[in-house]
C-alpha cells in the first residue's frame, strides 16, 4: 500500500480518517519502507534530505526534489505562460507595464493582507510591497514575483479588500484530474452556490495537464474565471 507521511504535530483527524482508508499512514520517515510516499506537511524545509532518507528505505516521494522545485520555484511559468498572467521575477527592470500588479513570493503570499501586502495599484506600490516581502521570514528567501493583475469574476469581498473569486483548485496526478473544488471555501455558501465550471474549464485543464505532466507527477492547478469570461491559470502548487 502507498504511504502518506504526516508531520507528527499535525495529526488532523478530518484528513487522517478518510486517508487511512486508502493509504498506510506514517508519522516517522524511518517507518516508511518499500513504498511510494506522499509527504503531507512533512517535506519542507528539507525536501532533498527527505528524498535521500526515503531512498535508503527503498521509497520514493510522489514528486522528486527536481519536480518539486519546478513547481515551488515558479519554473512552471516558462512552459505555461500563455495560460497565466504575465510575470516578472525579482525586479521590474525591463518591465514597461505600470500596473496594477499582484506581488508575492514564488511559493507563498500574504493574500489575507491583500490591499497592503499583495495588491499594488502602481509600479511604485509594487516596489514598496516587494521590499516588505523580502524582509518577511516566510517569503524573503523565496524571492518575489510581480504579476500583471487580471480582473477576475468576484463573488464576495473579504477583509482587507480580499476578493473571493470564481476560482477552483484542481488536484492532478500526471495528466488526470483526481478531484476539484471551489477555492474560496470560506466565502458565503449562497455565493459559492452561484458559481460552476463548464467545458471550457476542462479544456484548459487538459491543455495544462498535458504539459505539466512532463515536469511533475502530483500537482494542483488554481484556475479562475476573468471578468471577460475566460478561464486562466492562476498558479501551480505541489499536490502534497
Amino acid at each position: 500500500m502507498n504511504q502518506i507521511l504526516f508531520r507528527t504535530d499535525l495529526k488532523l483527524e478530518y484528513e487522517l480518517k478518510p486517508a487511512s482508508k486508502y493509504f498506510d499512514i506514517k508519522f516517522q520517515r524511518t517507518n516508511c519502507e518499500n513504498s511510494l510516499v506522499i509527504g503531507r506537511y512533512s517535506v519542507l524545509p528539507y525536501y532533498k534530505e527527505l528524498e535521500i532518507d526515503l531512498a535508503n528505505r527503498n521509497c520514493r516521494l510522489i514528486n522528486s526534489y527536481k519536480e518539486h522545485k519546478w513547481i515551488a520555484n515558479f519554473e512552471w511559468y516558462e512552459v505555461l505562460r500563455e495560460y497565466t498572467p504575465e510575470t516578472w521575477f525579482d525586479s521590474l527592470a525591463g518591465c514597461n507595464y505600470d500596473g496594477p500588479f499582484v506581488v508575492k513570493g514564488r511559493t507563498n503570499s500574504r493574500k489575507f493582507e491583500w490591499n497592503k501586502r499583495m495588491f499594488a495599484p502602481t509600479r511604485r506600490d509594487a516596489i514598496l510591497i516587494s521590499s516588505e516581502l523580502l524582509q518577511d521570514g516566510l517569503i524573503g528567501e523565496q524571492g518575489v514575483v510581480y504579476r500583471r493583475f487580471v480582473p477576475l469574476e468576484v463573488i464576495e469581498v473579504g477583509l482587507h479588500g480580499l476578493p473571493f473569486t470564481n476560482e477552483w483548485r484542481v488536484v492532478c496526478y500526471k495528466n488526470r484530474i483526481v478531484a476539484y473544488g471551489k477555492y474560496w471555501s470560506s466565502a458565503d455558501i449562497s455565493n459559492l452556490n452561484k458559481i460552476s465550471v463548464d467545458e471550457d474549464f476542462f479544456i484548459l485543464c487538459r491543455k495544462i495537464m498535458n504539459i505539466a505532466c512532463e515536469y511533475a507527477n502530483f500537482y494542483v492547478l488554481d484556475i479562475a474565471k476573468t471578468l471577460e469570461g475566460e478561464w486562466i491559470l492562476i498558479e501551480v502548487n505541489d499536490g502534497q
